[in-house]
Parts: C-alpha cells; structure tokens; sequence
C-alpha cells in the first residue's frame, strides 16, 4: 500500500469530495502558474508526491506541459507514480531531512499538502529552509484549519477548536488526526510565521476552492 493511502481515505473515486478535491488542486495549479511563472526552460522540483494515482493527485505533474523539467520527491519508491509520469525524475527522499541537491539546483520549487504532516515546528521550519536552500522562487500551498470541513477527517467545523476537533475525532475513531505528528492544522497567521527568518521576498494568500477566509487552502510564496 502507499505510504500516503491514508490522506485519500476520505475521498472515494468519483465522489462530490473527489471532484471538489480536483476543483482545488486545479486553482492551486493556476496560482502556482501565476505566482511563479516557470518558462519552459525552468528545472522544477515538486517535493511530496504521491504514489497514489487519481484525479485528484500529483496536480503539477497532471498540469504542466513541460513534465521533462520536473523532478518529483516522495518517501515510498515511487512505482505507481513512475509508470504514471515516465517523463518525470523521481528522488525518493526521507522526512525530515536535508534535502539531496545542492544549492540552487532548482528554479522552482514546489509542495502541496506536505508541510501540514512535517510533525512539529522545528520540521516545518526545516522543510521551508530547504525547499528555500535549493530553488530559487518556492510555492508551497497547505489546506486551511478555516475551511469549514477539514480535509482529512471530513469532520465539519469542530476542527476550529483543538478541544471540539479531539472530541469530534474520538467519536468518529479517527483520534490518530488529533496527534501533532500525523497533522498540524494550518492557518495564515502560521504560514507567516515562517517568512521571519527567510531572506526572501513572501507572500501568503488564499487558493483553492475559493471563500475568501475559508478557502479551501493557503499559500505561501517565496520569490
């Protein structure tokens, strides 16, 4: 089985939740376009793919007419996504570790729905240094705690409040979202938090389904 089955569970083939997930991740793929505006020359890294194949999965990959210059990371071995995205490199990587390229090695980089599942803060803060060490201009996007259903559980609205969410998991026995080392709900004011000790230009906005405050998903760019 993958080792990112479990982020799909919610999220059944051909379901309203799968065409509202291809609906975000395609407006995620336009802002990235927007944001960063990679010519067709441009080496791009994607860090945290999926083995997963579907719809709703591996947008950039789906999305970009140039897959030749992207090089995709992921911490199974990558079979399914290989055979899917032939044209693609793909680097299996572990987590929480200095990435495996040097400096600058990339013009872009990229990561959708990964920071979330880093653990802790230190490994967040490790991940955007990073993806900031090896690429010039970064594009990360992570789901929004204010979105008023939460993407992993399908929980509404109880995931505004750690007491209520802890609660609305037990009961629903899907406590395992409540421990800090499978998901860290996300908010703008958290995305800032990590352009303080980065020496470049950020921006952090809303993408995704679109609802102002309650958009799906945040971004946070780096240029």
């Amino acid at each position: 089985m993958p080792v990112d089955q479990q982020y799909y569970r919610e999220v059944a083939s051909g379901s309203t939740a799968e065409k509202l997930l291809i609906a975000a991740r395609d407006r995620i793929f336009q802002d990235f376009i927007a944001h960063m505006q990679p010519s067709a020359s441009d080496e791009i890294l994607d860090v945290g793919v999926s083995d997963v194949i579907n719809d709703g999965a591996n947008v950039l990959e789906r999305s970009y007419p140039h897959q030749h210059k992207i090089t995709a990371c992921g911490l199974g071995e990558g079979v399914a996504f290989k055979a899917a995205f032939p044209l693609c490199r793909y680097v299996q990587i572990e987590p929480n570790t200095r990435l495996p390229f040097d400096d600058n090695a990339f013009d872009v980089a990229t990561s959708n729905a990964v920071l979330e599942h880093a653990g802790s803060h230190e490994n967040q803060m490790l991940l955007v240094k990073e993806l900031c060490r090896v690429a010039r201009r970064v594009f990360i996007t992570v789901p929004n705690r204010f979105f008023p259903v939460e993407h992993h559980t399908a929980i509404p609205l109880a995931h505004y409040f750690d007491g209520t969410f802890r609660i609305a998991c037990s009961i629903a026995g899907k406590s395992e979202w409540t421990d800090e080392q499978n998901l860290i709900l996300m908010t703008r004011k958290r995305l800032l938090e990590f352009t303080a000790s980065i020496a470049k230009s950020a921006a952090v906005g809303y993408t995704g389904l679109s609802l102002g405050p309650l958009s799906s998903n945040l971004y946070l760019a780096f240029r």
